[in-house]
């Protein structure tokens, strides 16, 4: 028998998209290829619909790029793929709570009778690349938080080299997960100058409950995103 055929206005209707979009979600592999009618025009099924539904779902808890890999690799035959995707999502979510729950210590042991925890020992610095590559940035953005106030390198008198000591990769660490929380420079900036100065986890208490926040609704959309692809899964591919 075959599947009802539905427009693309009947899959943008749903979800308050235009038809343009759904047009476009099909050309990038979002959506299967539709079927064209005699004369021409595209005809969606059921299944369409739950691959719609199934990437709006992903696209909180994953984003929109990892979302239409995700959708590629399904559309396209590799399910494998498309779940070693999802698997390098969670493992993300992972470290990003693993990463808040260091900062937050870090930011507690500023708080103590005796100073930062990080405080350098002989020896203990580090140069603008071993410091990018441990955080998995390029040096330029060291160099563009530096400009910014995030980070304060001195300069070694001989080589004019950056020196990082751990304050300051305390400083970058802080950056670098802030930035990941999605505040911008000019926010970022202002905290960690309060934390330098003043110590404390005062300055960033809202921020990170907020963070917390972004990453509870993170895990909670992978679960729904999951479900609407698992769905999509059991329906079977338009092709099938």
């Amino acid at each position: 028998m075959p599947r009802e055929r539905l427009r693309p206005v009947d899959l943008a209707r749903e979800h308050g998209l235009s038809t343009q979009a759904i047009r476009n979600y099909e050309e990038a592999g979002i959506l299967p290829p539709a079927a064209r009618t005699p004369s021409g025009y595209r005809a969606y099924t059921p299944a369409h619909a739950g691959a719609l539904r199934a990437f709006l779902a992903l696209v909180p808890g994953h984003g929109h790029q990892t979302a239409t890999s995700i959708m590629q690799e399904v559309n396209g035959g590799a399910v494998e793929q498309a779940l070693r995707l999802i698997d390098e999502s969670h493992a993300q979510l992972l470290e990003d709570r693993s990463t808040l729950l260091a900062v937050e210590r870090a930011l507690r042991d500023l708080t103590s009778e005796d100073g930062p925890a990080e405080r350098p020992g002989p020896g203990g610095v580090t140069f603008i690349g071993p410091l990018a590559r441990k955080l998995g940035i390029r040096p330029a953005t060291l160099r563009k938080w530096e400009a910014a106030g995030l980070v304060n390198p001195r300069r070694d008198p001989q080589t004019g080299y950056r020196v990082y000591t751990a304050a300051d990769v305390r400083d970058a660490r802080l950056a670098h997960q802030l930035r990941r929380g999605g505040y911008l420079l000019e926010q970022i900036a202002p905290l960690l100058a309060q934390v330098r100065a003043a110590g404390g986890l005062t300055p960033l208490e809202a921020t990170l409950r907020d963070w917390h926040a972004r990453l509870s609704a993170r895990g909670r959309a992978m679960l729904s995103g999951a479900a609407a692809l698992d769905a999509y899964l059991h329906e079977g591919l338009p092709n099938d």
